[in-house]
């Protein structure tokens, strides 16, 4: 005899989380935002050349394919019911550009990653023709011109593919970020597949005028980018199109269900923090870091190196949120790299053993510089450096640096933001997959000098998506009243050490910072012969503008590669 269901309490919503570092599908209860089930998967990076950072579209589309019909599974498993699920939401790393023939639905090149550095000559041309006193790519947009944004990106695939460049000429390309691309694939594809983006992505492309919330003519023109392969720009809660599901996936139950809600992960995430009011924030452990603080309906523009972004738009007739935003480049790719590229752990969970063992970096201090600095110094130049080893220094200390390096920059974000809105902030919010790092969430509450609150369920990126998919009119299962707002569980981790000390440890990791900044003296071509990185022989690594003396106090520049025959 069959299994009796399991009652399921109000409607499902499920939320792809398509990050840097991995995919995730969570199907969650509207009525109680509990998560039901869920599944993940690792997604691979390629570092063809030295500062490149790439994904394939496919490996993310079909991860996205197979977190979904997993859960399935799961929920299968648990005895509940997939049709219950009654929206998707879509949440994705931002920036990160694709573009692809919409007549084969094959992408033109990889996607092109938000940590890629290759566009920085591109960057100091382009800066060259905006005038001085009137920088109008900064405020129509809100963010500096940098290769962390969409638009240069896409400059250097039609200045340097010729796929991308024919496609073109043909009518036959189509750009956007990774919500853009999941979101057509997901509705059909070649058949009948919906390219549009929501205002947060948008937001983030350096085409878009925030103040009025269109594709912004002047900007394409600037950049040479031809407007009709443009996304077409919606809010973040409506109704995209309907699911069509491949034929390889099982979960046929998600056939016709609404996609109906598109949110950047870092939107998301304040959505899913419940931050909706001016002057709540939240900061991100994910691959990055990302702080990001409400300012209501106005455009607060920094005058200390944050960014002015959309927040959200939840429905086509409802307002526009801003906020700003200080966005670090590594955070937990910090780990990842111990990992990969170093070999001292074997997972990332290990690196909280590590440092548990020795409870102090011992004076070393470590910036993770991978792609320069972002805010607050927006410094192209700047390379890692591990500094202040002597030769009690090991591997726990380093891992315990690497870990204060989130903090660290973390506080500088947190300071500079603090100096823009004029109130400083009594406690951070915290969430991503880093959180669940009990010293890592110490460590930041000491050094920031202030509690550190985490919520029990750290899937908020996942949860702003499916809120926002479940609210969208014609769906209508997720109220965001306050009132229905279910209240969270939050671990709260106090400041343990003085703050004389606090400040002490963060004026020294501002020294290492100066000394990271100006390694990248000449700019490494944007395109050419990869092997120019490679005059050391075979079976020996190059380590981009590395200096390796015994007994040297600092080691920088973190790249490596092998030649190969």
């Amino acid at each position: 005899m069959a299994a009796a269901k399991k009652a399921v309490l109000g409607p499902l919503v499920g939320a792809v989380d398509q990050g840097t570092s991995s995919t995730r599908f969570l199907v969650f209860n509207s009525k109680t935002a509990e998560l039901l089930s869920h599944h993940q998967v690792e997604i691979k990076q390629e570092f063809p050349r030295e500062g490149w950072v790439e994904q394939d579209p496919k490996e993310i589309l079909q991860s996205v394919y197979e977190c979904i019909e997993k859960t399935c599974e799961k929920l299968g498993q648990l005895n509940i019911d997939i049709s219950n699920i009654k929206a998707i939401g879509v949440s994705n790393q931002r920036e990160t550009t694709v573009v692809w023939d919409k007549l084969t639905g094959e992408p033109l090149y990889n996607a092109v990653v938000w940590l890629d550095l290759r566009t920085q000559s591109t960057v100091e041309k382009l800066s060259k023709r905006i005038p001085g006193n009137n920088n109008f790519v900064k405020s129509k947009t809100g963010l500096p011109l940098s290769t962390y944004f969409s638009a240069v990106k896409l400059r250097w695939l039609l200045d340097n593919v010729k796929k991308v460049q024919e496609a073109v000429e043909e009518n036959r390309a189509l750009f956007g970020t990774i919500d853009s691309w999941l979101i057509w694939s997901l509705t059909g594809g070649i058949n009948g597949g919906v390219h549009c983006t929501d205002v947060t992505n948008a937001s983030r492309t350096m085409l878009f005028n925030i103040h009025s919330l269109e594709w912004d003519k002047e900007l394409c023109e600037f950049f040479g980018i031809p407007m009709e392969i443009l996304p077409n720009v919606r809010s973040s809660s409506e109704i995209y199109g309907l699911m069509k599901i491949s034929h390889s996936l099982k979960a046929g139950a998600l056939e016709g269900v609404p996609i109906s809600g598109c949110l950047g992960d870092q939107s998301a995430a304040l959505v899913g923090q419940m931050c909706f009011q001016d002057g709540q924030a939240k900061n991100t452990y994910g691959t990055g870091c990302f702080l990001l603080c409400n300012t209501g309906h106005k455009c607060v523009f920094s005058e200390h190196g944050l960014l002015t972004t959309v927040a959200y738009k939840l429905g086509r007739d409802k307002p526009v949120y801003y906020a700003l935003e200080g966005s670090v480049a590594i955070a937990g790719a910090v780990i990842r790299w111990l990992r990969d590229n170093l070999g001292i752990i074997k997972s990332s969970e290990e690196i909280e053993k590590l440092a548990k063992e020795v409870g102090t970096s011992y004076g070393c201090y470590f910036v993770p510089a991978f792609s320069g600095l972002y805010a607050p110094y927006w410094e192209p130049s700047a390379r890692g450096i591990i500094c202040g080893l002597t030769q009690f220094t090991n591997k726990c200390h380093i891992a315990f640096a690497a870990l204060e390096a989130v903090c660290f920059q973390t506080r500088e974000i947190l300071d500079a933001m603090n100096r823009d809105c004029g109130i400083p902030l009594s406690h951070l919010q915290v969430d991503g997959g880093m959180t669940s790092n009990k010293i890592l969430m110490q460590l930041q509450a000491d050094i920031l000098y202030i509690p550190v609150v985490k919520p029990s369920m750290p899937e908020t990126t996942a949860l702003g998506a499916a809120m926002a998919a479940g609210a969208a009119e014609g769906v209508g299962v997720w109220s965001l009243e306050p009132e229905d707002l279910s209240a969270v569980t939050m671990e709260r981790f106090e400041p343990q050490i003085n703050a004389e000390e606090s400040e002490i440890r963060y004026s020294t990791w501002k020294k290492a910072v100066m000394k990271s900044i100006g390694w990248v003296t000449t700019q490494s071509p944007e395109s050419g012969d990869p092997s120019i990185f490679c005059s050391l022989p075979l079976g020996f690594f190059i380590v981009s503008s590395m200096v390796m003396l015994i007994g040297a106090r600092y080691i920088s520049g973190f790249h490596c590669y092998e030649e190969t025959p």
